[in-house]
């Protein structure tokens, strides 16, 4: 079976772990905070703050950048649902948009018409870790008073040429950008997230809310010489990673220059193979973005079924999935009105697919994806309709 993903893991971070074991702290400690520290270095970011996951970055971010019960936020259906819920959350209610069918990222020229007296934020998604057009983004959030929230939980190791030179997504070049270390992304810690951002303020909070808004954390209070007493003057969470996760991190960092060259090289090679297969578009990387390529997306001919496109690809051993679900659609958000027309979230719903790819994957494996999904074009072509009749 080609799988869709197959996490780049070894004995680094087997040893990590153990490490982590041994060592007699096994929640969050240490081991977070170096990776903290190494994870800002990494995307050049003054400050970051390791959670549980990145849905409950999303929560914090929200949170922290203001959002609470009547507000609205504007972002896009077009994107894993934890997108939606983190809003929903905050008691606020997201007021999706469209996309840019060209990058399956949230549209710019579409956002300023969504915003409202209730506007309290701007969530973007980085879809697929391929960056937004971040500078018309901040511009607009700045002409409205807005924080910029970046969902960039597929984004690490994506950059954008901004200012003449190419910065890393996380930077941040919002208020914050969120990141998922969920095995299907680039780099994995089994799960967990991080929120980078630029006020120093907002990173204090997200460090004392993540940890039941505790006032003497228990690394300060297990270090001292001194008996403390903590107190708990506000609802915080318990959104916390472990530092057994953390240690496993810090490997996976060391590993993410190596591992997004080679998806780029995978990817660029799926664009040349597939230039053989009629009707099927490969995804455009825009020449100011740089992607990690953590979801390869393709459009299916017009005249296929998608499903059985999929059904002929998994028969045949490979594994796929359906274009990038639309939040709007599901039974969760069945009370969020929906305001603005939402086609080409739609048709990219139902009219893509995502191909396998992952750093190990071979160049024989990727040539039978592809002879795999013409074939099952050919196979999943709808009757005509001269030929029905």
């Amino acid at each position: 079976m080609i799988p869709m993903t197959r996490p780049e893991m070894g004995e680094p971070e087997a040893a990590a772990a153990r490490r982590a074991i041994l060592s007699g702290w096994v929640t969050q400690g240490p081991e977070v905070a170096a990776f903290e520290q190494e994870f800002a270095q990494a995307v050049q970011a003054p400050h970051a703050c390791a959670v549980s996951n990145c849905t409950t970055a999303l929560h914090l971010a929200l949170r922290v950048a203001g959002v609470l019960p009547g507000h609205e936020v504007v972002t896009v259906s077009h994107s894993f649902i934890a997108t939606a819920n983190a809003v929903r959350y905050c008691g606020a209610m997201p007021v999706f948009v469209d996309i840019d069918p060209a990058t399956f990222n949230i549209d710019p020229r579409r956002i300023e018409r969504a915003i409202g007296p209730r506007t309290r934020a701007i969530l973007c998604v980085h879809q697929m870790g391929m960056p937004c057009e971040l500078q018309a983004l901040v511009e607009i959030a700045r002409r409205h008073g807005l924080p910029l929230v970046e969902d960039a939980a597929c984004a690490i190791g994506s950059a954008v040429l901004w200012a003449g030179e190419w910065q890393p997504i996380g930077r941040p070049h919002g208020d914050v950008a969120c990141f998922s270390f969920h095995p299907r992304k680039v780099v994995t810690t089994g799960d967990g997230g991080m929120l980078t951002t630029r006020h120093a303020d907002w990173d204090r909070q997200y460090r004392l809310l993540r940890q039941h808004a505790m006032s003497v954390p228990d690394t300060v209070r297990h270090a001292s010489d001194r008996v403390s007493f903590e107190h708990y003057d506000q609802l915080g969470f318990n959104y916390r990673l472990t530092d057994i996760q953390a240690a496993v991190g810090r490997e996976q960092l060391r590993r993410l220059p190596g591992i997004v060259a080679r998806r780029r090289a995978i990817a660029s090679r799926y664009r040349q193979l597939l230039a053989a297969v009629p009707g099927v578009r490969a995804p455009a990387e825009p020449a100011h973005l740089r992607s990690n390529w953590q979801s390869y997306c393709v459009r299916l001919p017009a005249d296929v079924d998608q499903a059985g496109v999929m059904q002929h690809l998994l028969d045949a051993g490979i594994a796929s999935r359906r274009g990038i679900m639309c939040s709007h659609r599901e039974a969760a958000c069945a009370d969020v009105p929906v305001h603005h027309a939402l086609k080409h979230s739609e048709a990219a719903q139902d009219g893509c697919i995502l191909l396998p790819l992952y750093p190990s994957m071979t160049q024989d494996e990727q040539r039978q994806v592809v002879d795999a999904l013409a074939a099952a074009c050919r196979a999943a072509a709808r009757p005509k309709a001269a030929d029905a009749a």
